[in-house]
């Protein structure tokens, strides 16, 4: 799995590709860390659009990263479910762990005006 990076203003989008399984989770989480634990209260964006699939412990990386990006003001947000990642997040009701949205754009607008501004600058 090869996890795209991209930061805008205070914003870190996460863009992985592939499968989140027990093989790819241990990367994925201590990516989700890092941009969590980048300082301050930091909005993180997963665009899972690239991800056909995610397990049990893709989603426990996903709430471990947003109680600790709370802990500091932050938050944790995904975007572009593929249908096989959205069943599971529907299945899972994990939409009420971390916030959903349709695609990066809605979710950068709705975490971030400045991260928007930077997005939409290049």
């Amino acid at each position: 799995m090869d996890i795209g990076e991209a930061r805008y203003a205070d914003l870190v989008l996460l863009t992985p590709v592939g499968r989140i399984d027990h093989i790819t989770s241990p990367d994925f989480q201590a990516k989700l860390m890092d941009a969590v634990g980048s300082g301050g209260p930091v909005p993180v964006v997963v665009d899972l659009g690239g991800v056909e699939y995610i397990s049990s412990v893709g989603l426990r990386a996903l709430m471990i990263a947003s109680k600790e990006s709370k802990k500091t003001g932050g938050t944790v947000a995904v975007t572009s479910l593929q249908p096989v990642v959205k069943e599971v997040f529907e299945i899972s009701r994990f939409n009420y762990v971390v916030k959903v949205f349709d695609t990066p754009r809605d979710a950068v607008a709705a975490l971030s005006g400045d991260a928007l501004a930077a997005l939409e600058n290049g």
